[in-house]
Order: structure tokens, then C-alpha cells, then sequence
């Protein structure tokens, strides 16, 4: 259909992790890890030290990968650990016949990655000036933070709510600082139990761009998926559970035209509907005491 037809954009706009990224010939540039378990397939098998599962959940083919060894990991260019790919029957600009439900899909599975915790920080990655990489700026205009309710009004109900903070630290080439480098003393004053960080991510194919949300509790190392790689923002560095959540936003059309990244027609609708089917499913996930409507209407 015409509205999923992409349309070239400059790779020097000024993207922190969909775009600007230098070309590197010869490398598969991707952040899904759904894409980067082809690459090591012998026919239709995978190597030791890598699970695939897939399965059908509320209008999302799931696809749960598993990697769990340290050759499989440098083979596909990706830490161990877990990545889960909800694929909707419809590409996210438009609107799922049923929003509510499969924002839950989404808030079960950053239940299960973020694990018993009560304090969480969000982050929102990305330059809110470009639309294909605007994505974390535009989930957390819509995160319900919560951290400052105890301690300015003691005696509302806090049950069934976490303590939430959240910020949109930039891209370097606005602030001259890495994101690491903001969130590792915010971290330390803030205190939380998991970081959930938002980002625009990379495909290699564009059957993927704008129909794919990928989580994972490795974290995230911001443009690497087309190769111009920032400080990771992980377990490792900030000292704490760090799940990603992104949408690919940007294809590599590297190895058939050059230096080349498209990202759809309807990106701007893309961006919004993404942002909002997934800042409900992060809200649903951290406060179950809240119902969809509610979680609107505070964050509206």
C-alpha cells in the first residue's frame, strides 16, 4: 500500500541512534536481534547457544530469542541475553483494533524483564528535532512519574503504583554529553531498582521498519545497530536491570544502494501511534493499580 512505501532520508540529520551513522562496507546493520539470528542459521537450524520461540498473543506474533553463549553473542553482535519481538498484524501507524490489549501484551512483558521492583527510572533516547528518532521523547511525554507524590502529598493512596522517575537526556550533539554520563548520577541519586530505556532503533530489512517492538534486558548501546556506537547503557554500566524497548524507525539499504537509510512515508503517524501503544503498555506495566483510562487521563 502506498502509506508503507519508504522514503530516503539524509544520514547526516542528526539522529543519535537511527541515523547519522557512518558506513561500514560489508556489515549488517541491525538492532533487531530477530534479524541477526538469520545470519547464523545453517538452513533452518540454530546454533548452540542461541532459543528462538514464537507464539501468538492478542494480535502480536511474539518472537522470544534466547542468547545464552558468549560465541553465539560475538557472532551476532549482540550482548546475552533475552529479546522478545512483538510483530502486529498491522504496521503501528495504524491504530490496533484493540489498543488496550495489546498495550497489556506489552506491560506483561516489562513486568517480567524489570522483575520485583519498586523504583524504576525511564529514559527517553533520541533527538526530539527528527521525527524517526524522536520515538523516546515521545514515550515519555506520557510516562506517569510518581517519585515526587509520597514527598509532596503523604497522604494521597499510593497503592498500586511504583515509584517513577523519568527523563530525556538528549543526544550528544545537542548537549556534548553522552547519555551515560547524565544517567549514571542520576542513577545514583534517584536510586532505582531498573532502568527501562526507549529508543528508535535499526532494521536491515524493511518488511521490519515500523512493524516490530522489540524488548530486551540487555539494555542498549545507543547507534549501534548502523554502526556508530555510544557508551551502553546496561546492567554493566548503570549497576542495575536495564530493559530497552524500540521500534525500528530506519532501514539499511547499505549493500544495494551505499551509504543509504529509509524510514517510512508515514513516519510521523508511525512515531505517534508507537509512542502511545507503548508509553500505556510501560504505564500498565508499572502501576496495575491503575486502569488504561486513568493512566489517559493523568498523562494526557
Amino acid at each position: 500500500m502506498s502509506d508503507s512505501r519508504p522514503s530516503a532520508i539524509n544520514p547526516q540529520s542528526g539522529l543519535s541512534s537511527a541515523a547519522k551513522r557512518r558506513r561500514r562496507p560489508q556489515t549488517v546493520f541491525s538492532d533487531l536481534a530477530l534479524e541477526s539470528a538469520q545470519t547464523v542459521k545453517t538452513g533452518s537450524r540454530l546454533p548452540e547457544g542461541i532459543e528462538l520461540k514464537n507464539s501468538e498473543e492478542s494480535g502480536f506474533c511474539v518472537t522470544d530469542v534466547r542468547v545464552k553463549s558468549e560465541e553465539v553473542s560475538k557472532r551476532i553482535s549482540k550482548p546475552q541475553g533475552r529479546y522478545i519481538t512483538l510483530e502486529p498484524r498491522l504496521p503501528l501507524y495504524y491504530s490496533p483494533s484493540d489498543s488496550v490489549a495489546a498495550s497489556r501484551v506489552i506491560a506483561r512483558y516489562i513486568s517480567e524483564l524489570i522483575g520485583d521492583t519498586s523504583r524504576v527510572m525511564v529514559v527517553g533516547l533520541g533527538n526530539q528535532s527528527v521525527t524517526a528518532d524522536s520515538l523516546g521523547p515521545r514515550v515519555s511525554r506520557h510516562i506517569f512519574a510518581t517519585r515526587h507524590i509520597p514527598l509532596n502529598a503523604p497522604n494521597l493512596s499510593y497503592d498500586g503504583l511504583k515509584s517513577v522517575s523519568c527523563v530525556t537526556p538528549g543526544v550528544m550533539g545537542d548537549t556534548g554529553i553522552e547519555p551515560l554520563e547524565l544517567l549514571k548520577p542520576l542513577k545514583d541519586a534517584v536510586l532505582p531498582d531498573a532502568v527501562i530505556i526507549i529508543d528508535s532503533l535499526c532494521c536491515q530489512s524493511p518488511s521490519h521498519l515500523g512493524r516490530t517492538i522489540q524488548l530486551s534486558d540487555t539494555g542498549i548501546s545507543p547507534g549501534s545497530g548502523v554502526g556508530n556506537r555510544r557508551d551502553e547503557l546496561s546492567r554493566t554500566s548503570l549497576g542495575v536491570r536495564t530493559v530497552s524497548v524500540g521500534v525500528p524507525t530506519v532501514a539499511s539499504l547499505g549493500h544495494e544502494g551505499g551509504e543509504l537509510w529509509v524510514t517510512s512515508k508515514s513516519i510521523d503517524k508511525l512515531i505517534s501511534m508507537s509512542a502511545s501503544l507503548i508509553s500505556l503498555g510501560i504505564n500498565l506495566g508499572l502501576h496495575p493499580g491503575l486502569d488504561p483510562e486513568e493512566l489517559r487521563l493523568l498523562t494526557s
